[in-house]
């Protein structure tokens, strides 16, 4: 827009000149002294990148083949001697730079792309009818995406704009229709799910009860899934044996139960038994068939008389 002769800039436009300390020359209409260079720079590349008839050059595909022509053209031009000067502008170039202020190290945002709003129930994002993940902590976030490279390489860059300026979070290889591009690392971890449930009490019983140890979740989760009926009584009888034999005793037994499957109701009794009784480390029982005692059949005979002596 025009005001009495005056150009009114595009806002985007000075915002970009700010971020990257230039100045930013509004010229006039048909005024060659003061926009007579920047026509024939425009004029020039426009010869050889837009596709005419006179260049031969086909029509583009994508952005990136553009993107592409332009710096095969810019390294074309700056590597052959100026009409003028006789050299190469990239060797001038080298000399001048002492004297140019440093780009930016951060892009203006207008470079990123166009944004994409990241769901709050999924790390996708949909561009150019493809879908690409992004790192699960910019659920609700807004992203920048654009195209990068030319051909089997190009790529789908995302960049984010957060409190330590723009960051690059993802990069994608092209993804057609129906086939996303996802990294398992964007996900959050998985919840776990009914094969990997782990007890966590609700009342002082189950806490008690699982405070035994591992036997006693053992005991829990594969009593729970074999079915047990009465398992809340049966709960409470192993907390009245922890009270009569040692605790880690009982969370052995209820530990071995349930690897044999054995939930009925005095098993538990049976197994603490037969542990009992059973040999303690370090200890051996001999057999009766190999004693060394003389035993007490000799005594059976007392008071007996043969026939011979009665006779």
């Amino acid at each position: 827009e025009h005001i009495a002769g005056i150009p009114v800039r595009n806002p985007q436009l000075v915002a970009l000149a700010e971020h990257y300390s230039m100045s930013v020359h509004t010229c006039v209409p048909a005024d060659p002294a003061s926009k007579g260079g920047t026509e024939a720079s425009v004029k020039i590349s426009k010869a050889d990148l837009v596709p005419k008839d006179t260049n031969l050059r086909e029509a583009y595909d994508s952005f990136a083949e553009l993107e592409a022509a332009c710096v095969a053209f810019c390294e074309k031009v700056n590597t052959r001697p100026h009409r003028i000067t006789k050299r190469p502008p990239v060797e001038m170039l080298a000399e001048e730079r002492a004297r140019l202020h440093p780009v930016a190290l951060t892009p203006h945002t207008v470079a990123f792309g166009t944004t994409r709003q990241v769901p709050v129930n999924t790390p996708m994002v949909t561009f150019e009818s493809g879908q690409y993940s992004v790192p699960h902590q910019l659920l609700g976030a807004t992203v920048w995406v654009r195209v990068h490279g030319v051909g089997a390489e190009e790529q789908v860059v995302i960049v984010h704009v957060g409190a330590d300026g723009p960051v690059e979070i993802a990069r994608h290889y092209r993804a057609t229709p129906g086939t996303p591009k996802i990294y398992d690392a964007h996900f959050p971890p998985q919840p776990e799910g009914p094969l990997d449930r782990r007890p966590r009490a609700r009342n002082a019983a189950e806490s008690e009860f699982l405070d035994l140890g591992e036997g006693a979740r053992l005991w829990l989760i594969e009593a729970a899934a074999a079915g047990t009926p009465r398992m809340r009584v049966k709960m409470t009888e192993a907390l009245a044996l922890a009270k009569l034999f040692d605790p880690v005793e009982v969370d052995w037994a209820l530990g071995h139960a349930a690897v044999h499957g054995r939930f009925a109701e005095a098993d538990l009794s049976s197994i603490l038994d037969h542990h009992a009784r059973a040999p303690k480390a370090g200890e051996h029982r001999a057999s009766e068939d190999r004693s060394l005692t003389q035993g007490t059949s000799a005594w059976a005979r007392l008071g007996q008389h043969s026939k011979d002596e009665a006779l």
